[in-house]
Parts: C-alpha cells; sequence; structure tokens
C-alpha cells in the first residue's frame, strides 16, 4: 500500500489513499502541511477577531447544576465570558462582556489624564451654553409666565392692565440672559460634585456595547485586517518547519502534527496580538519594530477624540446625567436656588406691593412654580442635535490636544487592558484549532513520511 522507501503507520481508514488510491509523496507533504497551518493560522486569527466582538449579548445554553455551582467557583472564573450565573455556558464577544472594565479604565488611564471634569466643562463653552439656554427660553418664557399666573392667581392677572402684564413679559424677557449665565456659571462652579464622569462612561458603554467594539473595530481597522493576514503568513512557513522535522528527527506525524498545530495555533494568535499592541516604544530586535497600532497613534488619536466628543461627552450625556444622573438632585438644588431668585429680579419694583398682596406663602409658591417650569427648559437645551455637534468639534479638539501628549504605554494599556484579561482564552483557540489541524492532515494523507526526493 506504501510507495518504494515510503515509512507507512498504520495507513488503514486514510481519506487520500483509500478513496483516491493516492500515495502521499515528499511533495505533497511539502505542499499539504505548509499549506495546513497556513489556513489554520489565517482561520485561528479570522475567529479569534471573531471571538473579540461577536456576538454582542451573551449566547448559550443551561447546563445541569452550573447554576448551584456558580457562586463556589473562583472569581476569576466566573467573570470569563463562558459562563454566567444563571447556569448558561455559552460565549459573549470578550471586548462587550468587558465594557465596564473597559469605560472604567477608558476614564482612569485616558480621559482622567486629559483634563478634569471642570477642564471638559469649560470646553463645553458655559457661555455658549447660556447663550442656547436663552434663545430657547425667549421662546417659551411668555407662555411660562402666562401659565403660572392663570394657574396660581387668575384673578389678579386678569385684573392688572394690559401695560403692567407687558411690563412683566418685557422684565422677565431681559433679566433671563444674566438669570440663565448665572446658572451655567453656578454648575460650572460645582461640576465636580455634580458629575460623575467614570460612571457616566461606564453606563453609557454598558447599555451600548457596541460603542466599545466600535472603539477597536473601526479605529483599529488596519491592524484587525493584517492580525487576520498574519496567520497565513506565519502559519505556512512554520508548515514547512514542521516538514523539516518530521524528516530529520524520525518522530512520528501522530506527535509532531498536532502538537505542532497547537504551537503553532498559540503562537500565532500571541505574536498577532502583540504586533498590534507592543513594544510601545520602537525596538531594533523586533522585526515590526514597534506596535502597529501605536505607529498610528495621532491618526487613532483624532479618530477616538471624535469618538468622545460626539458620542460619549456630549452636551446631551452631561445634561442627561446631570438632570438624571445619581447626583440629579443636587443638580436640581442648584437649579432651584437660582431660579427662584429671578422671580424678585424679574418683578422688580413690583415685588414689595405683590408679596403684600399674596402672602409670604402665596408668594414662595409663586416662586417655585416659576423655578420649576424654568427647569424643564434644560432637557430640551441639553438634546438639541445642532448645539450638540457644534459644541463637540470644540470639544474633539480640545481631547485630541491631550491625546497627543499620552505616553505609548498609556496609550496602549487604554486601549488594550479591556482584553489583555481574557487573551489567554485566544491563545487556547488557537491551540484548540491547530490541534484539529493536525489530526485533519493525518486523516486526509496518513501517518506515513514519504522519502526524500
Amino acid at each position: 500500500m506504501a510507495a518504494a522507501g515510503y515509512r507507512s503507520v498504520g495507513q488503514e481508514g486514510v481519506v487520500l489513499d483509500n478513496v483516491f488510491h493516492i500515495h502521499p509523496t515528499w511533495w505533497l507533504e511539502l505542499i499539504t502541511i505548509p499549506l495546513f497551518t497556513g489556513i489554520i493560522g489565517y482561520i485561528t486569527n479570522w475567529t479569534g477577531v471573531l471571538m473579540l466582538f461577536r456576538p454582542l449579548h451573551f449566547h448559550g445554553f443551561k447546563l445541569l447544576g452550573l447554576r448551584s455551582m456558580f457562586p463556589f467557583l473562583p472569581k476569576r472564573i466566573q467573570v470569563l465570558p463562558l459562563l454566567q450565573y444563571d447556569g448558561r455556558i455559552g460565549w459573549q464577544g470578550i471586548v462587550p462582556s468587558r465594557a465596564d472594565k473597559m469605560a472604567s479604565i477608558a476614564v482612569d488611564k485616558g480621559l482622567s489624564k486629559l483634563g478634569s471634569v471642570a477642564d471638559f466643562y469649560r470646553e463645553l463653552e458655559p457661555d455658549a451654553l447660556a447663550e442656547h439656554l436663552t434663545e430657547i427660553a425667549q421662546e417659551q418664557i411668555r407662555d411660562i409666565v402666562e401659565e403660572i399666573a392663570r394657574r396660581e392667581h387668575p384673578q389678579l392677572w386678569y385684573n392688572l392692565p394690559s401695560p403692567v402684564r407687558e411690563m412683566v413679559h418685557e422684565r422677565v424677557r431681559q433679566q433671563l440672559p444674566d438669570v440663565l449665565r448665572e446658572l451655567t456659571v453656578e454648575l460650572g462652579s460645582n461640576i465636580e460634585q455634580l458629575l460623575d464622569v467614570k460612571q457616566m462612561v461606564i453606563r453609557y458603554f454598558q447599555s451600548r456595547p457596541q460603542m466599545v467594539n466600535t472603539v477597536f473595530q473601526v479605529l483599529g481597522a488596519k491592524e484587525l485586517r493584517f492580525m487576520q493576514n498574519f496567520g497565513f503568513y506565519f502559519g505556512a512557513p512554520m508548515g514547512l518547519l514542521l516538514v523539516l522535522v518530521l524528516h530529520l528527527t524520525g518522530w512520528s506525524t501522530l506527535v509532531v502534527l498536532p502538537v505542532g498545530g497547537v504551537i503553532i495555533g498559540w503562537v500565532v494568535n500571541w505574536i498577532g496580538l502583540n504586533l498590534i499592541f507592543a513594544p510601545a516604544y520602537p525596538k531594533w530586535w523586533c522585526p515590526w519594530r514597534q506596535g502597529l497600532l501605536i505607529k498610528r497613534q495621532p491618526e487613532i488619536t483624532e479618530g477616538y477624540a471624535e469618538l468622545v466628543a460626539t458620542q460619549i461627552v456630549t452636551i446631551a450625556n452631561v445634561g442627561n446625567e446631570l438632570l438624571e444622573g445619581p447626583r440629579s438632585d443636587r443638580t436640581m438644588q442648584i437649579l432651584e436656588d437660582t431660579l427662584r431668585p429671578a422671580t424678585d429680579r424679574a418683578l422688580g419694583i413690583a415685588r414689595g406691593p405683590l408679596r403684600l398682596m399674596l402672602g409670604n406663602r402665596e408668594y414662595e409658591t409663586l416662586q417655585n412654580s416659576f423655578a420649576d417650569q424654568a427647569k424643564s427648559l434644560a432637557p430640551v437645551a441639553f438634546a438639541d442635535p445642532a448645539f450638540n455637534a457644534r459644541q463637540s468639534v470644540q470639544v474633539g479638539q480640545f481631547i485630541a490636544r491631550q491625546m497627543a501628549a499620552l505616553s505609548p504605554p498609556d496609550f496602549v494599556e487604554m486601549l488594550r487592558s479591556a482584553i489583555k484579561q481574557d487573551e489567554w482564552l485566544l491563545f487556547v483557540h488557537g491551540g484548540v484549532l491547530g490541534l484539529m489541524a493536525g489530526y485533519a492532515h493525518i486523516l486526509i494523507f496518513g501517518t506515513g513520511v514519504a522519502p526524500w526526493p
């Protein structure tokens, strides 16, 4: 069954020989083994990239007894994207599964080094925010005054002569810019206590895992494509090395191909990731000199800054955090403390007689009503898309300037730390595929080693 000089070991059941009646030759080995290792290297890195980003949410099935056993598993096992506390086993992309961790590190290692919360607030231009609030308020303030007056003291309001009512409206309109400018200044003075950027970013990423993927898939698209192709570039030459090992050592293919496949699959993922992230500084002894992502730090910095400015640290998100976040009660208190005196300023000399007519309690009710109605303007102003777009340009430029000063190690840690904890899963994945490829080659081409030509 074996060709002359062919060293055969258990060829029964071999697909190539039994089905096609073709005996393996040295040239066939020289072609097929590197082809197998090259293809498996490509598939390893291609599927490794998929494992990084897909699926966005956990998919799996219930495993009997896992739910009861889960609390007793080591913490490092519990946090794997393989398991869920409800007893399911399956998979979630490494990057989206670590959305909260990446967000936390992005703040600690990245955004916190770009400046304080007050710095960001200044870049949002409080004066421009005050002007924008004034524009919106000017359109609605007349209706607000009318609504409050008719609701709280309709008879008094109707009894006032029209010129007096118009005087009140004009007075409110004149005072509005100063009141709102004072409000934005007050918010800025207390912004560190009102806004928790870290929790804001974490909640944002947790609710939008696709955004975490975007950081890598868009900013690092070139490197990810190269990583996939590198699997073939590295795997094929390693296959030639396996052919030499087979012929020079006399070891069995049952050992060389599966073990070699494991090593190649593991190493190709390890090198692929390090190609992207390491070394942080150029090294003469490294074939690629410096991590591919780091070489493009200025370009990636610009893209990252645009992403942060247009998607994360925006007027809309900051406003939502201020008005609805865990510290929103403090914001509302500042709004009320700033807006309540606006009633006095708007009424001017009429304040004393009106307080006397209404009584202190009724007058305070009027102040509270005005403050409550005025507060309702803030969400509309914060959510305005056109205003957000204008301000994001300013914020993006600020972030780009600050990020340009990040050292390469800080830049790498900001991007890599989210996946570093689970990188070993990619290496194991590569090893398993390599093992399967080795046995697949044996199944097709047999365990024998052809003679040298």
